[in-house]
């Protein structure tokens, strides 16, 4: 719950013209802050992840500006980018601790993340290619490196799971 409130926040802050990106007519940004926790509270997880999508969605057609005939084609490709980045990604179980392994369990779960970050790598530049039929390269890397920005403030500001307040942020594969 706290992560999707963020995340809303954070495309919120980026300038997101959330006045296309709603779930019904709230126009949010003449909302105040408790007003929005409030009403994204109120809405079912499924009415939550619809505006998460629909807020990032935008906020990368923003970004990007995306000609009006190319936004669907694209919005549909990074969708099906996402999600399949998303699938690849629950391959490997992070939550682990290195030094509980035995050497033979810590060589397997190193040679998994070796696969799976190749898998991701390998879909990246499958949509990639099939991205750059619908808009120019250039967009495409712009894309990338805004996913890269994106990620590390998230993990900028993510509390850091663990025993001490000194746990380093989570890597992905």
């Amino acid at each position: 719950m706290k992560k999707i409130l963020f995340t809303l926040f954070i495309m919120y802050g980026f300038g997101l013209n959330a006045q296309n990106a709603q779930t019904t007519d709230y126009d949010w940004k003449k909302m105040d802050p408790k007003q929005r926790k409030e009403v994204i509270n109120n809405l079912s997880p499924e009415e939550r992840k619809e505006l998460l999508k629909k807020f990032r969605n935008n906020m990368v057609l923003e970004n990007l500006e995306i000609d009006a005939g190319d936004k669907t084609e694209f919005t549909q490709l990074y969708n099906e980018y996402l999600e399949n980045q998303k699938q690849i990604k629950g391959q490997f179980n992070p939550n682990f601790n290195p030094e509980t392994l035995s050497d033979d369990e810590a060589k397997a779960k190193l040679q998994q993340s070796f696969e799976v970050g190749q898998k991701l790598l390998d879909n990246r530049k499958k949509y990639a290619d099939k991205m750059q039929q619908v808009i120019p390269c250039q967009k495409v890397l712009k894309l990338f490196q805004s996913e890269g920005m994106m990620r590390d403030k998230m993990n900028e500001r993510k509390p850091h799971s663990g025993h001490d307040n000194t746990a380093r942020p989570k890597q992905n594969p």
